[in-house]
C-alpha cells in the first residue's frame, strides 16, 4: 500500500509503548495520554475504526508503589499488572469520555492464536465493539499469563491483534523515530530508512537494541511485529509517539517513520 492510500483506510491498530505513556520513573505522562485520546477520538470521527494496544500496566503498577525498575520475578510482575491495569483503564476512560468516545478493556493471552475457538470468540467480540463505535483498548493479560500463553511483548501482541481484526494498517508508537541505517545514538551519520519491502537478515541486524527499564520491547520486537503483519497483507508504520498528532500526518499520507510495505493488495 502506498502512503497516499492511507487516506482511504477503514481500520487501524495503534500500539503505544510504555516509554511513550510514561516517564522514565514509570509515572504516567498524562499530557501525552490526553493527546493520544484526542487523536484517536478524532480519527474515529473520520469514520475509521480504531483499536488501541496499550502497554504500561506493570510500569504504572510499579510507579504506584514506588519501584524504580521493572521487577524480574513473575508473581511480582503479575501483581503489579493487576494494580496498574485498573489504574490505566480508569485514566483512559476519563480521557476518552472527554471526547465523547466510549472505550472497552480487552485482555488477551496467546491462546487466541493457538486455540481456534478462542480466536473466533476474541475476533467476534472485537468486531462487535468496532461496529458499535467503541475503541477496544487491548493489553496482554499479564496477571494470568504464563510462558506457554504469553506474547512476551506488546509489539507482537499488536501484530496479532492487527491480523485478528483484519486491519488495514498497524502503527507502532514508541520512543524510536524509525528504523535507521545505524544506531543514531552512536552514529551521527545514521539515516532513517523510509520504507522496507522485505525483512532480510540485514534489516534484523539493524534492529538490535533494547527498550527502557520499564518496557519489554525495542526495535527488534517491532521488526518481528512487522514481519507478522506483512505476511498477513497488512502494512506497518514505526515512528515516535512523543506527539500523538503524528497519527494525523500518517493517515494523511505524509512520510513519517519507517513504512513496512506488505506487497499484498487487499480487496
Amino acid at each position: 500500500m502506498k502512503r497516499d492510500a492511507f487516506k482511504d483506510i477503514k481500520r487501524v491498530v495503534v500500539k503505544v509503548g510504555t516509554s511513550t505513556l510514561s516517564y522514565s520513573n514509570g509515572r504516567l505522562n498524562f499530557q501525552r495520554m490526553e493527546k493520544l485520546a484526542y487523536a484517536l477520538s478524532a480519527i474515529r470521527s473520520r469514520g475509521i475504526q480504531v483499536v488501541l494496544v496499550s502497554s504500561g500496566a506493570i510500569g504504572v503498577g510499579s510507579g504506584r508503589i514506588g519501584l524504580v525498575q521493572r521487577p524480574k520475578d513473575t508473581s511480582t510482575k503479575q501483581a503489579l499488572a493487576a494494580l496498574g491495569q485498573a489504574q490505566l483503564m480508569k485514566i483512559y476512560q476519563k480521557l476518552f469520555d472527554g471526547y465523547n468516545q466510549k472505550v472497552a478493556q480487552v485482555l488477551l493471552t496467546k491462546d487466541i492464536v493457538t486455540i481456534p475457538q478462542r480466536h473466533k470468540n476474541a475476533q467476534n467480540t472485537l468486531f462487535k465493539l468496532l461496529a458499535l463505535g467503541i475503541v477496544p483498548i487491548i493489553n496482554e493479560n499479564d496477571t494470568i499469563a504464563t510462558d506457554e500463553i504469553e506474547f512476551g511483548d506488546n509489539d507482537t501482541l499488536s501484530a496479532m491483534v492487527a491480523t485478528l481484526v483484519e486491519a488495514d494498517l498497524l502503527i507502532l508508537l514508541s520512543d524510536i523515530d524509525a528504523l535507521y541505517t545505524a544506531d543514531p545514538k552512536a552514529d551521527s551519520s545514521a539515516k532513517i530508512i523510509p520504507s522496507v519491502t522485505s525483512i532480510t537478515p540485514e534489516i534484523e541486524q539493524l534492529a538490535a537494541g533494547t527498550g527502557n527499564s520499564f518496557g519489554t520491547g525495542g526495535m527488534i520486537t517491532k521488526i518481528t511485529a512487522a514481519k507478522i503483519t506483512m505476511e498477513a497483507g497488512i502494512d506497518t508504520i514505526i515512528t515516535n509517539g512523543d506527539e500523538p498528532s503524528v497519527l494525523f500526518d500518517i493517515l494523511d499520507g505524509k512520510e513519517i517513520g519507517t513504512h513496512f510495505i506488505s506487497g499484498v493488495e487487499k480487496s
